[in-house]
């Protein structure tokens, strides 16, 4: 199940980047160049193949823009598509139309190009039980709508922000005094429904999580060989999270280890944009 977007965060977004484009005085091309009373029909066409993501986003840009345009979604977010598939129609006010265009095809196709990119992540280790994850290396602002579109292309979320769970990592292990130290003050600290996990680095920082103790734990730039050795030290006594360094190229050997969990920055740094286009139909 995709779970939705709320539709408050949504506007939120959408209007800023409304109010970014449009400015101080809105589309003086179109403006200029199209009659007032003009009306306008639009296709919104995929140029290449990949995961829906991002459809609300899009659909607000319009409405927020004129309320009468029409927007009907051809497509569902989370459907993987062929070049030249239908996404949406648009019709209503051509002005409106032409002046919200280029904010719903920026949503749309940063959306689908995450939503794309983690599919292809996930289509990489089908048959393992490791799913692919996100981070919070994400775009400002837009970090719930990129990790809304991991869902539709089948990954799974890791924490939103730094108030989600804990998570101590390398430099956190350094100030604290330790592995044992950092592990110890942290489960001193928090409330009894807060989930405790630690970065390592060696099965010799994992074997003393094993002794302190922890509810997941990450394996971080581990080789193969090394996350399959931490996998049988855990024996299943917490989640394993394979982090850093993963790519398209060895994501599948790493899966095969055995890990819960492989955590991909690239889902959201690096996803490139999804070629998609609006086309006006002329009759």
């Amino acid at each position: 199940m995709i779970f939705e977007l709320q539709p408050m965060l949504v506007e939120a977004a959408v209007r800023a980047a409304l109010a970014e484009d449009l400015g101080r005085v809105g589309d003086v091309t179109t403006q200029a160049t199209i009659p007032a009373n003009a009306e306008a029909q639009a296709a919104i066409i995929a140029r290449d193949r990949g995961v829906v993501a991002g459809l609300a986003a899009a659909r607000a840009a319009f409405a927020l823009t004129h309320r009468d345009i029409m927007f009907e979604a051809q497509a569902n977010d989370g459907d993987r598509i062929a070049p030249e598939t239908l996404i949406a129609l648009v019709s209503g006010p051509a002005r409106a139309i032409l002046s919200a265009e280029r904010v719903a095809l920026n949503f749309l196709g940063r959306l689908s190009g995450v939503a794309t990119l983690t599919a292809r992540y996930v289509d990489a280790v089908a048959g393992a039980s490791a799913r692919i994850c996100d981070t919070r290396k994400t775009t400002p602002m837009l970090r719930a709508m990129e990790k809304y579109a991991v869902r539709c292309g089948g990954g799974v979320n890791h924490r939103f922000g730094l108030d989600d769970a804990v998570l101590i990592k390398d430099n956190h292990i350094a100030v604290a005094g330790g592995v044992t130290a950092a592990l110890r003050a942290a489960k001193a600290n928090v409330g009894h429904l807060v989930k405790v996990e630690i970065e390592v680095d060696t099965l010799d920082q994992l074997r003393e999580v094993l002794e302190e103790g922890a509810d997941a734990v990450l394996l971080d730039n581990m080789t193969v060989d090394d996350l399959r050795r931490a996998v049988a030290l855990v024996g299943g006594r917490m989640i394993c999270e394979a982090s850093g360094g993963v790519t398209l190229s060895n994501v599948a050997e790493i899966a095969k280890t055995a890990v819960d969990l492989i955590s991909v920055g690239a889902l959201t740094h690096s996803a490139p944009a999804f070629d998609v286009g609006l086309d006006i139909e002329i009759s």
